[in-house]
């Protein structure tokens, strides 16, 4: 059977390829195509077959049976425009059409570009699972048992002990475990978190997070490094302020705002981010010894940093993939 395929395919092809006529054309047709042409015919013994050797040969006769077709239709309306007297309807010289090249999210192109300007920074890059324990998530960075943000409004609980991280604090968790000091990366990724979706939360989102843990660490060098890395991103005359605030895991702690003036509205301060000094709990947590090291940890929300660059407001944009939103970009 399987020769036979072939020959039959070999034989079409070097006729189909000479013909110059629709006489022509119309003896191949009912010697391959007809009623008792070649190519029925083959369907005709593949009944015959048995049944562990038809899944072998239906797709292949399948496909010679619509290649044979496709061939004497094309063939057969050339030669009748021909014969019409017809003129092409193609200009050879107009350009070609163009194929849509698909562009990175705007998402990827403002984490790309705060990775980037992070590693210009000295800071390497880590990942870690989206799914966690709660001891990484949660009590390893000094979060109580009673913290709000235990609650199951606020986290996707897979069971007792995992759930869909809320940040990307793990993974400096995961690395202070696993490396001794000095430490100096971020860790971008995906993070959950069981809010009503509205213009201005989601329940899935973006985060980059950073860690410093070295001797000596002071506030100021956070300072000079959240400066920069807004200088860097918003543009040199960017106005910020760090404001006094509370996480479980930093004391002292800090919010960054930056002042945002959209055209033809009043402008306001925004926050960017939370950041402050590793509480010493924590270095404990990960056997890192409070008393040799202190570090200095911070976390930015990716979609909110692209919404105050490009003037979006509503959050749900990014997600909907409407390509008049997404081609602006």
């Amino acid at each position: 059977m399987e020769d036979r395929i072939k020959s039959i395919q070999t034989d079409f092809d070097n006729e189909i390829a000479v013909v110059d006529d629709i006489k022509k054309l119309e003896e191949i047709r009912l010697k391959y195509l007809s009623r008792k042409g070649l190519v029925p015919l083959l369907f005709e013994d593949f009944r015959k077959l048995p049944s562990d050797e038809k899944p072998k040969y239906g797709k292949t006769l399948n496909i010679l049976k619509n290649v044979v077709q496709q061939k004497f239709d094309d063939v057969k309306n050339n030669l009748e425009m021909n014969a019409s007297g017809k003129k092409s309807t193609v200009d050879l010289t107009l350009p070609a059409r163009r194929n849509e090249v698909g562009s990175l999210h705007i998402l990827t192109q403002t984490l790309y570009e705060m990775k980037e300007i992070f590693k210009g920074l000295g800071f390497s890059v880590y990942e870690g699972p989206e799914l966690e324990s709660d001891f990484n998530n949660f009590e390893a960075l000094n979060f109580p048992a009673d913290h709000p943000a235990r609650d199951m409004q606020d986290t996707f609980f897979i069971n007792e002990n995992f759930l869909l991280r809320t940040h990307t604090s793990p993974v400096q968790v995961r690395l202070m475990k696993s490396k001794k000091p000095p430490l100096r990366a971020i860790m971008p990724g995906k993070v959950y978190r069981n809010e009503a979706i509205s213009a201005k939360s989601y329940c899935l989102f973006h985060q980059v997070e950073g860690l410093y843990v070295d001797t000596d660490v002071t506030f100021a060098e956070l300072k000079g490094t959240l400066v920069a890395f807004a200088q860097q991103f918003f543009g040199e005359n960017v106005k910020y302020r760090f404001r006094p605030s509370f996480f479980p895991f930093t004391e002292p702690s800090a919010e960054v705002d930056i002042w945002w003036e959209p055209k033809g509205k009043q402008g306001r301060w925004l926050e960017i981010l939370g950041c402050g000094m590793v509480d010493p709990n924590v270095l404990r947590n990960v056997d890192i010894d409070p008393e040799k090291y202190t570090g200095y940890a911070f976390g930015m929300g990716v979609e909110r940093t692209a919404m105050l660059r490009y003037g979006i407001t509503d959050i749900r944009t990014f997600f909907d993939n409407d390509k008049r939103f997404l081609t602006q970009f």
